[in-house]
C-alpha cells in the first residue's frame, strides 16, 4: 500500500489497525516478559509480584524487567510498527522533527513548574468521587485496582541509593515518557485530529485515553489534564519532543522528590494533598491558560493555528 492510499484510509480503519497492533504487541510481550523472568529468576516469582509480594530482594529487579518487557517496550513499538509499516507516514504520525523554536522547551517547562496547585486541587476533587450503590461492585474493582497500582508504584520507588533514583529517572521519567508521548499524542491524537475533524477535540479524548490507560481511576482528573498539556504541546509545535520534555518532568520530578523524601533531605510529602490554597489553585490555572497562549504565539504565529491534512483546525 502506498503512502497516497494510505493517506486515504478512513481514521477509524487506521484506529481499529492502531488498536490490533497494540493488543498483539502487547499481548506477545507480556508472554516474552513473563518466560523472561521466570527462566531468570524462577516462576515462583512471578506468583509473588502478581500477589503483590515484594519480600523476595529479587522482587525488584523482576519488577524492573517486567515494567521494560510488558509494558514500556509494547507501548512505544505499537506506534513505530503503526507509523513506519502501516501508514507509513512517521513525520505525521511520530512526529519526531526537532523543528520547532528551542524557547518552547522553557516555556513548557514554566508549564510544567506552575501545574502542581492545579493537579492537586483536581486530585482532591477526584478523590472524593462516589458511584451510586448499583455500581458498588465497579467502585470496589476501582478502589482495588487503585491499591495495586500504588503498592506496584511504591515498590518500584523504594530509593535505598543515588544509583537507584538514577535507575527510575531513566525508567519512569524518560523511557516511560518517550512510549507514551509516541502512542498517545504521536500515534492516537494524529488519528483522533483526522476522525473529529477538531484539534481540540482530538487532544481532550486523546488525554481521557491516556488517563484511563493508566488504570488509576482516582487519578484520573490530574492525568487527563497532562495528558491535554501534553496534547497542545504537539499540536501547536508540529513535535513529539515538547511533550517528552513535559512528560518527563512530571515523572522525573516525583522521582526525585521521593528519593530526597526518603533519604529526609526534605520534609515535604510528595505525596501530600493539602500543600497549597484556593488562591493558588486559580493562581495555577490563570498562569497555565497565559503560558499556552505564548506558547502557542512562539511556535506558530499569531496568524495560524495547528494544521490537519493542509487545513487550518485554529
Amino acid at each position: 500500500m502506498t503512502k497516497s492510499a494510505v493517506s486515504q484510509m478512513p481514521p477509524g480503519k487506521q484506529l481499529l489497525l492502531f488498536i490490533l497492533i497494540f493488543i498483539g504487541v502487547f499481548t506477545a510481550f507480556n508472554i516474552l516478559g513473563i518466560i523472561a523472568v521466570g527462566l531468570i529468576y524462577g516462576f515462583g516469582l512471578i506468583m509473588d509480584i502478581a500477589h503483590l509480594n515484594f519480600t523476595n530482594p529479587q522482587s525488584i529487579p523482576a519488577l524492573y524487567i517486567l515494567q521494560i518487557i510488558t509494558t514500556t517496550l509494547p507501548i512505544f513499538l505499537a506506534p513505530i510498527i503503526f507509523a513506519y509499516w502501516v501508514v507509513k507516514d512517521p513525520q505525521e504520525y511520530i512526529k519526531p522533527s526537532f523543528r520547532f523554536p528551542w524557547v518552547l522547551f522553557v516555556v513548557a517547562f514554566f508549564v510544567m513548574l506552575v501545574s502542581s496547585p492545579l493537579i492537586e486541587v483536581l486530585s482532591n476533587v477526584n478523590q472524593q468521587l462516589v458511584l451510586p450503590k448499583w455500581l458498588s461492585g465497579l467502585e470496589r474493582w476501582m478502589k482495588e485496582s487503585e491499591e495495586s497500582a500504588r503498592r506496584v508504584t511504591m515498590a518500584i520507588l523504594k530509593m535505598n541509593t543515588l544509583w537507584d533514583c538514577i535507575k527510575n529517572l531513566i525508567l519512569i521519567g524518560f523511557l516511560t515518557a518517550v512510549a507514551e508521548e509516541f502512542m498517545f499524542r504521536g500515534g492516537l491524537q494524529t488519528i483522533m485530529a483526522r476522525l473529529t475533524k477538531n484539534i481540540h477535540a482530538a487532544i481532550w479524548i486523546t488525554a481521557a485515553l491516556f488517563s484511563a490507560f493508566h488504570m488509576e481511576f482516582y487519578g484520573f482528573l490530574p492525568r487527563l489534564l497532562l495528558g491535554a498539556l501534553f496534547g497542545y504541546f504537539v499540536a501547536y509545535s508540529g513535535s513529539i519532543w515538547p511533550a517528552v520534555w513535559g512528560h518527563f518532568l512530571n515523572n522525573g520530578t516525583a522521582v526525585v522528590a521521593t528519593y530526597l523524601y526518603q533519604k529526609k533531605h526534605i520534609k515535604l510529602n510528595p505525596d501530600a494533598t493539602d500543600v497549597f490554597s484556593w488562591w493558588q489553585y486559580i493562581f495555577s490555572l490563570i498562569i497555565i491558560i497565559i503560558l499556552l497562549i505564548v506558547y502557542k504565539k512562539v511556535a506558530l504565529g499569531k496568524e495560524r493555528g495547528p494544521v490537519l491534512n493542509g487545513e487550518e483546525l485554529g
